[in-house]
């Protein structure tokens, strides 16, 4: 498993090892040991995964709040994405910055965001698949968004923005300058 960093503390590439044959292939996409050897000591509580039909479908960006914040370790089982992490960390050197990484069943990357960031995704092929861990439960009173268009986040989605797939939900998030103070 080769676990990289980024050019914003705490987001680390991950691309496990995969073995393959004329059968298919095996790979072990977490390893607790493993990620801890890597730095990597976060404990995960919920598997998620999502469909998403169209190209161009964009969740989020999401994150919850204390105490019920979340890391997430993201892949893409089927199709592709171009996925996001924007730190929201106030007294961080990087806060307002984003990560972008293409993950995509051919290149069987994964992305860990950690607790401070929002994280949203944008697909590049139809019918994709995403799953994702997360450190901690699902809580409606502390789950905010990130509006995906600021401009000062500054997130080149691959797509035009009017052109997107959103939810109503992500419709409404607030800009950076408008969020709550959540994170230091």
């Amino acid at each position: 498993m080769k676990i990289e960093t980024t050019d914003i503390e705490g987001v680390k590439v991950i691309t496990p090892t995969r073995h393959g044959d004329h059968r298919g292939f095996f790979s072990e996409v977490y390893n607790a040991q493993s990620f801890a050897n890597g730095g990597v000591e976060t404990r995960f509580v919920q598997d998620n995964h999502s469909l998403s039909a169209e190209v161009g479908t964009i969740r989020g960006l999401h994150f919850q709040s204390p105490p019920f914040a979340q890391d997430k370790l993201v892949r893409v089982a089927r199709g592709r994405i171009l996925d996001v992490a924007v730190d929201l960390r106030r007294s961080s050197k990087t806060f307002g910055r984003n990560v972008a990484v293409e993950l995509s069943r051919e290149n069987w990357r994964q992305l860990l965001v950690p607790i401070g960031f929002a994280h949203g995704f944008c697909t590049l092929e139809p019918d994709t698949e995403v799953l994702y861990k997360v450190s901690n439960f699902y809580s409606a009173a502390h789950d905010f968004g990130l509006a995906f268009d600021d401009p000062a986040l500054g997130v080149d989605w691959g797509i035009d923005p009017g052109r997107a797939t959103l939810s109503d939900k992500d419709r409404r998030h607030p800009k950076l300058a408008d969020l709550p103070f959540l994170f230091d």
